[in-house]
């Protein structure tokens, strides 16, 4: 009996040893990053609080503060300038502004979604059902925003007069409403903005015009680095791609579970709303079925051919001047 207490005591004092040394996943051990949304903290953000959560980021080792993004031009400058680490911006407005030598210092690593998001929203009984009907109308979008970028390529190419089309500058909050109260004829506004704006217009039917239908090529957000951790810690970049794309993946499984995960983090966000939003981006996280995440070289040729025959961006450049694909 002494001989089994002792070893009992023994076996105790293992036991209490290696519990006083920091498991690997402890906040200590963890590294730190900064994670910025694209745009505010709607539905279809939800994918990298699911990935905080469900604790992926922290599988990968990391500790990931998430703020909340302004927009594709804000979050560039937060990357070059090194105030962030990580943001999500969309894929064409990124190429138009690089091209043009507005940003530097950043770069693609992965997909968010396979196609195109951006677009233009209106309401039924507006009188828009195609980009023809676009003629002759107002448009209200945030001065800067990459529809506003992007709308003469889509015109030319949708074989409509951009001149023809007024755009006025609506500051974000106020595009829902302003679409509402008919002081604008459409809105710039991703397509999973649709059930945000038939809220806001009191369960009235919102009519979407993709641009992918007509730029078929275009990919939705790119996930955006700064040079530096790309080339000096390209490890810390595919970690936390690991982590996002698996938040990504399980928040379009479950959305509802997703919205409920950004509602707890955001208290005024929507959950229905978020779900539906998420229900809708699945399709375009996935396009034609290709792989989360996926960035193909020949298909970014084929847009930078798009925009360079458009006239939006300077000729020679190549996929590589705008993504590191991280093998």
């Amino acid at each position: 009996m002494r001989t089994l207490r002792a070893v009992a005591a023994a076996l105790a004092m293992v036991v209490v040893a290696g519990c006083s040394e920091a498991a690997p996943g402890d906040a200590a051990d963890l590294t730190k990053v900064k994670y910025l949304t694209a745009f505010n903290a709607f539905g279809r953000e939800a994918y990298a609080f699911v990935a905080d959560e469900k604790g992926f980021f922290a599988e990968q080792g990391l500790d990931v503060e998430i703020a909340i993004g302004s927009g594709s031009g804000e979050n560039m400058a937060a990357l070059s300038s090194g105030a962030a680490d990580f943001a999500p911006v969309d894929s064409t407005g990124y190429i138009l502004t690089k091209a043009t030598g507005k940003v530097s210092g950043v770069t693609a690593i992965t997909a968010i979604q396979q196609k195109s998001m951006v677009g233009i929203m209106t309401l039924d009984g507006n009188g828009i059902t195609s980009p023809k009907d676009l003629e002759g109308k107002v448009m209200g979008d945030q001065e800067g925003a990459t529809t506003t970028i992007l709308f003469p390529t889509y015109a030319k190419l949708a074989g409509i007069d951009a001149s023809k089309v007024e755009i006025i500058p609506v500051a974000a909050p106020e595009l829902a409403g302003a679409l509402a109260a008919k002081k604008v004829d459409s809105i710039g506004q991703f397509v999973v903005g649709k059930p945000l704006i038939e809220k806001a217009a009191g369960g009235k039917t919102a009519v979407a015009l993709p641009f992918s239908d007509v730029i078929t090529d275009l990919y939705g957000h790119f996930l955006l680095t700064s040079d530096k951790i790309a080339n000096d810690d390209p490890e810390l970049a595919k970690k936390f791609t690991t982590a996002l794309l698996k938040g990504l993946d399980y928040s379009i499984a479950n959305p509802a579970e997703a919205a409920k995960i950004l509602n707890k983090a955001q208290p005024e966000t929507d959950a229905e709303i978020a779900t539906k939003e998420l229900e809708i981006m699945a399709a375009y996280v996935k396009g034609d079925g290709a792989e989360t995440g996926k960035v193909d070289a020949e298909r970014v040729t084929r847009v930078i051919q798009v925009l360079e025959g458009a006239g939006s961006v300077p000729a020679g450049k190549k996929p590589e001047d705008f993504v590191k694909v991280l093998n």
